[in-house]
């Protein structure tokens, strides 16, 4: 009896040290160093995608490490003669909703472009007992770029983005609890996308301000959407929610229907218009630039569209509220 009390007693242990282990850290310090930094140093910050980590376990480094170079070594090489599509979907918080939203999203375009063994997904803890993957961070995506640009053809291939995070005029802000925090603007990001010549691409940002990657990123060969003009809020990332407003309606709704990425596009601005609508929010104002060159690679990829799947998770109407 003594045996088993101990099997059990141990059982509860590993079950409350694994609950542990999937809870999402929380934000409960202020932003090392940058906290009270003018506006001006803030944008030079996030144009050299700046990254801080503080207090963090070594024994945890060496953990994400690990994923990371067993996630990146797992992608498949490139097929020639096909135009084959390398998807990186990216949450740069810890806060459940953008875990959520960028392992679905991964998953959704992973199918829509073909890029089973060419997805890749760095999300931290989503609170339901999902697998551990690498967490998003600057110097994650840095990587995880690094390694797609050396297995996809850049003159055929295309890499579709997806970032999910909190944002401000500055770009998309990395924050895992108070153990890491940074910031990644458009000239960070389109800085890496040239040096590493991928030309052929789909960025996506779910963020607020995320406009502010449109002029910088967009090219005759790219296809830029965000889910907000560069000076307004985006909605929907309560913690709890699965979606935000804008990975709802492009992702979750419109590209799991074989239609094509214009018209997805078109489909959920007028959806978050609606939600913002009834819900008596300030306009969003996603954003849309559709390089005329991009149809090279584009067009390949939408003929061998796969059939609609249902959307998953709880909509993200259900309770608006500022980004």
């Amino acid at each position: 009896m003594r045996g088993r009390t101990l099997a059990v007693a141990a059982a509860l242990w590993a079950a409350g040290a694994v609950a542990a282990q999937e809870r999402p850290p929380e934000h409960l310090q202020p932003p090392p160093l940058v906290g009270g930094a003018p506006p001006h140093e803030l944008a030079a910050a996030a144009a050299l995608g700046f990254q801080m980590e503080r207090d963090r376990d070594p024994r945890a480094v060496l953990a994400e490490g690990r994923r990371l170079e067993a996630a990146l070594a797992a992608l498949k090489p490139q097929r020639p003669g096909v135009v084959d599509a390398y998807v990186l979907s990216v949450a740069l918080d810890s806060d459940a909703v953008f875990a959520r939203e960028a392992r679905e999203t991964g998953r959704v375009l992973a199918r829509r472009y073909g890029a089973d063994g060419r997805a890749l997904v760095l999300a931290g803890a989503d609170g339901r007992g999902g697998a551990a993957l690498p967490m998003g961070s600057p110097q994650s995506l840095a990587a995880a770029l690094a390694r797609v640009a050396e297995l996809m053809d850049p003159a055929e291939d295309a890499l579709i983005l997806y970032l999910t995070a909190h944002g401000g005029p500055t770009g998309v802000v990395y924050n895992d609890g108070d153990q890491g925090y940074g910031m990644i603007g458009p000239a960070r990001l389109w800085s890496m996308l040239s040096r590493l010549d991928i030309a052929n691409r789909v960025v996506i940002v779910s963020a607020c301000y995320s406009g502010v990657f449109v002029p910088m990123l967009s090219s005759d060969t790219a296809v830029v959407l965000t889910a907000s003009s560069a000076d307004r809020s985006s909605f929907g990332c309560q913690a709890d929610n699965d979606w935000t407003y804008f990975g709802d309606a492009l992702v979750n709704r419109a590209l799991r229907s074989p239609r094509p990425l214009a018209a997805a596009a078109t489909e959920a601005a007028r959806s978050v218009a609606e939600w913002e609508r009834r819900g008596g929010l300030e306009p969003s104002g996603p954003q849309v630039a559709i390089g005329a060159g991009a149809a090279r690679w584009l067009g390949p990829l939408e003929a061998r569209l796969p059939p609609a799947s249902a959307p998953v998770g709880r909509p993200a109407v259900d309770e608006p509220s500022a980004r």
